[in-house]
């Protein structure tokens, strides 16, 4: 499965070599003018069959959140630092990998029978990588300061419906963007951009948008599903807090996040789009995070943007999950758009 291939590859912006090999291979005869770009994003074009003349940028981020090894100390455990949003309570005996040759490690964690009475959530300067090294020479034979740090886990299936892996913020994106690719050609021309450094500042669609010039550019996620139950909610509260969207209602459609306002016009066009072929969808309206489309919307003289995201619940973690339902749903979702889209769709009311 192309999904399990790429959540299991290491990428952490910045290093995202493994990733883009895999897909690569993947579209290879699926498009025309597959390049590499100055700053490491997979570009490509697949010419459309419908002579509108559209345009269409369709992104997808390889690079994962991580760490980076930043310094060894005198015992041999390794000084570390974050590489995009991770979440300092779930780092304590955290299983990790490092460098190139993977090496396994965990996250220092003092015994429960120490540590009990602490309230307060241990920050990452104070935390060390044990990777069983004896001392600082010891530990320098097997890494070196700038080595990106991994989640230690594995892809596996959850029942009839369920996925579980790492980085399917945005291995899952990459891997509609290959489906895509793969099941084409549609009506308009379709730019695909595979991007790098998403995570630390949405660098690589910068520039990827900037040399596709693009009519429309949809940008191809996975989001938060927070749709569990909330530890700290009053469960007798008559609201609850906005979920974002959850795991088997569909495709989410942003209206609005912290880096880009959606389209209106492309926003009515994919839930009209959804619509007429009787798929499932929903709208994300919680106003955290951000994508792609925040750099894309800003490109040249500007570039009409939506955001069509995949439900994972605990995102930005070792394990996250999604539905085969989604992912179905959110794929014949994309084709649909990209074989009626037409400059129609862009008018204003």
């Amino acid at each position: 499965m192309l999904l399990q291939e790429l959540s299991e590859a290491v990428g952490v912006s910045g290093d995202e070599e493994a990733v883009r090999n895999i897909i690569l291979s993947a579209i290879d005869g699926h498009a025309e003018h597959i390049r590499i770009d100055p700053m490491g994003s997979v570009t490509a074009v697949q010419p459309g069959t419908g002579g509108s003349g559209l345009r269409v940028m369709l992104a997808a981020h390889m690079d994962e959140i991580g760490f980076m090894v930043t310094g060894v100390d005198s015992d041999g455990t390794l000084r570390f630092t974050k590489v995009g949003g991770v979440d300092d309570r779930i780092l304590p005996g955290l299983r990790v990998r490092i460098g190139a040759d993977q090496i396994p490690g965990v996250i220092l964690w003092g015994p429960i029978h120490k540590t009990w009475e602490q309230k307060s959530i241990a920050k990452i300067t104070s935390l060390r990588i044990d990777i069983g090294a004896s001392s600082k020479d010891d530990a320098n034979g097997k890494v070196k300061a700038g080595d990106r740090v991994v989640f230690d886990s594995r892809f596996m299936e959850v029942g009839d419906k369920m996925l579980r892996g790492k980085a399917f913020d945005d291995r899952v994106g990459c891997s509609l963007l290959v489906d895509v690719l793969q099941g084409g050609p549609y009506a308009v021309d379709v730019l695909a951009a595979f991007t790098v450094q998403e995570e630390v500042g949405l660098r690589g669609a910068r520039v990827a948008a900037q040399t596709l010039d693009p009519d429309v550019a949809f940008v191809l996620e996975g989001t938060t599903a927070h749709d569990v139950p909330d530890p700290m909610a009053d469960p007798d509260a008559v609201t609850r807090p906005n979920p974002t969207c959850k795991i088997g209602g569909g495709p989410a459609l942003t209206v609005m996040d912290r880096s880009m306002v959606t389209d209106p016009r492309l926003l009515r066009f994919l839930r009209g789009t959804a619509e007429a072929n009787s798929i499932p969808y929903q709208l994300k309206t919680a106003l955290g995070g951000g994508t792609d489309a925040g750099a894309i919307h800003q490109a040249n003289a500007g570039v009409p943007s939506a955001v069509i995201s995949m439900p994972c619940r605990y995102i930005h973690s070792p394990s996250a999950y999604l539905s085969r339902d989604d992912y179905a749903h959110t794929l014949k979702l994309i084709q649909a758009a990209l074989n009626s889209l037409t400059p129609d769709a862009l008018a204003w009311e």
